[in-house]
């Protein structure tokens, strides 16, 4: 990896429907922008249920770590997992938030984003803060305009609403990226200041 690599590593973005309706998008995108990211890359759509699926299409292990968390934040409210889901099988639990996240991510407009900068991917999810909103870091994405609870989410049976995507490793970010957006559809230029940035 070179210093040209660091300074132009893309990661994919996508303000989910509940960001969109409350009027958040801009606000965030802008966080973004402050911190030195560069948009390369911009467009609203409405996934289809397949399209939604095609992006949550992680793997068994991937599934089951979705399932973790939700038996962990079951445990630390001291609920009874089986009771409310039926099951405590972490892969037959992140199944069911794999198809509440296809729902959820495909019910309304999505504004995808690519991002790039100095390690794009890191800085993103530094900035939106844990995936669960109630559970996130003061100061992060989440934190600031989240408050939604897996556990709530699961006793009403819906993916919890957490306002944001970003890839999670450079090999996810690609495949993501391709999987939302064509080449044509990502621009490379220069963004003034960007020498004053790195």
């Amino acid at each position: 990896m070179d210093a040209d690599a660091i300074r132009r590593e893309r990661t994919l973005v996508l303000l989910k429907p509940d960001a969109v309706a409350r009027g958040l998008s801009g606000e965030i995108i802008a966080r973004f922008e402050r911190a030195g990211l560069k948009i390369v890359g911009l467009k609203m759509v409405i996934p289809t249920e397949e399209k939604a699926a095609g992006h949550y299409a992680g793997d068994d292990t991937w599934i089951a770590g979705m399932g973790h968390k939700t038996l962990d934040s079951f445990a630390q409210f001291g609920m009874d997992v089986l009771a409310v889901l039926g099951t405590e099988d972490p892969l037959e639990i992140g199944t069911m938030v794999r198809r509440w996240l296809i729902e959820y991510v495909s019910s309304g407009p999505v504004v995808a984003i690519v991002l790039q900068g100095v390690h794009a991917i890191t800085a993103v999810r530094r900035m939106i803060g844990f995936t669960i909103p109630a559970r996130a870091e003061p100061g992060t994405i989440r934190a600031d305009y989240a408050i939604d609870s897996n556990t709530l989410s699961s006793l009403e049976k819906r993916s919890t609403k957490n306002l944001i995507h970003a890839s999670g490793n450079v090999e996810e970010a690609a495949m993501e990226i391709a999987y939302w957006f064509t080449s044509d559809e990502i621009f490379d230029y220069e963004r003034a200041g960007e020498e004053l940035m790195f």
